[in-house]
């Protein structure tokens, strides 16, 4: 049985550009920034769009358990067998959007049977919504144009003096230098939302995305996942594993990734894995060595 209908995609659609549209408006105005953690922030506009996102799901999938980032009671519903689990980040790159950049994004993902299988993605100061998935494949829209179809775009393959690669600030500062050193055409650029790196990867704007750290969660990855596989990229951990989602895989009290992430085109996994494992094999201590 398929997940979706046509008419709850169009559903989708609208609901996650309202949302977008709510960012906006908000950001326009003054609005409270609160620290949930270290280097952790939440504003209003996470808690007012979480509340109109979750609405907006429940309304569409009543049977569908709803995990938010912003909705910490709702956490334990992972652990509760249930075929069917949304994952909600009301603001993907919040830092980005507290200092006024446009790399910030709304995000719902859907994962069956703990496999990401859909995922919306809408990136409010550009106007542009990405979705799709497994069963319906890969679409854009901007602003309230009709969807197209999204196509992938590979790019050159690394070379010695050329590879694009993704990484984080802070993985940056703790691994960048030992992979430049093994990888010395390595690239880096970053950005703030970790679904709007994933769509540079499969516009071709970067071979692949790599996160080491081990602090990005469910609601953090089940979307642009979902688009990723759709796009036939790797999804993978730094054993070439692929992905889990399986409560296994992740930490029950976070719901954050236990394996570092690759995401990227083929010929970039392969031609830079072991240069990768070797990098972190220098800069972590023994008991973080394991991939």
């Amino acid at each position: 049985m398929p997940s979706f209908t046509a008419a709850q995609i169009q559903a989708m659609c609208q609901l996650m550009q309202r949302c977008g549209q709510t960012a906006q408006q908000m950001a326009a105005h003054e609005f409270q920034v609160y620290e949930k953690g270290k280097h952790d922030y939440v504003t209003d506009v996470d808690r007012a769009l979480d509340q109109q996102l979750t609405a907006g799901l429940t309304r569409l999938f009543p049977a569908d358990p709803i995990i938010s980032e912003e909705n910490p009671d709702s956490w334990s519903a992972f652990a509760t067998p249930s075929d069917r689990q949304w994952f909600v980040d009301p603001l993907d790159g919040t830092d980005d959007f507290i200092h006024g950049r446009s790399h910030y994004a709304v995000m719902a993902g859907l994962l069956v049977r703990h496999q990401p299988v859909a995922g919306w993605i809408y990136a409010p100061a550009v106007n542009q919504l990405y979705y799709g998935g497994s069963e319906i494949g890969l679409f854009q829209a901007t602003g309230m144009a009709s969807a197209e179809p999204l196509q992938p775009v590979e790019p050159a393959h690394p070379s010695a003096n050329f590879c694009p690669i993704l990484l984080g600030y802070r993985d940056q500062k703790r691994f960048g230098s030992a992979i430049a050193h093994l990888i010395p055409a390595a690239q880096f650029s970053s950005t703030g939302s970790f679904g709007l790196k994933v769509l540079q990867v499969i516009c071709g704007q970067a071979g692949l995305y790599l996160y080491l750290n081990r602090r990005v969660k469910l609601w953090d990855t089940t979307a642009p996942v979902a688009l990723a596989q759709a796009a036939g990229l790797v999804c993978c951990d730094l054993n070439g594993e692929p992905l889990r989602f399986m409560p296994d895989g992740i930490d029950a009290q976070s719901l954050a990734h236990q394996q570092p992430i690759i995401i990227g085109w083929r010929s970039y996994v392969t031609a830079l894995l072991p240069c990768l494992q070797q990098a972190v094999l220098e800069c972590c201590p023994l008991p973080e060595r394991q991939f």
